[in-house]
């Protein structure tokens, strides 16, 4: 199960998730950063580096984000 960025993100843009990715799975626009799940390792490095905590295991994002989920997969479509 990949890791999902949800809206805590938007506009904050830090970008040390990126930074630490090992496969380059995580790329943005100019709202905020999302996660490819087809090609995340489920490594875990990005969550514990989110200065707004905006990252979470696909089966732990709150019930009030889940909706990013979909929003990520669909950016890389």
């Amino acid at each position: 199960m990949a890791f999902v960025i949800t809206s805590a993100c938007k506009d904050e843009k830090a970008a040390e998730c990126v930074e630490v990715c090992p496969v380059d799975c995580i790329h943005g626009d100019e709202v905020m950063y999302y996660i490819d799940p087809d090609t995340c390792i489920e490594c875990g490095a990005c969550e514990p580096v989110c200065p707004v905590e905006a990252i979470y295991e696909e089966d732990m994002v709150p019930e009030e984000e889940k909706e990013y989920i979909q929003i990520n997969a669909n950016f890389f479509k």
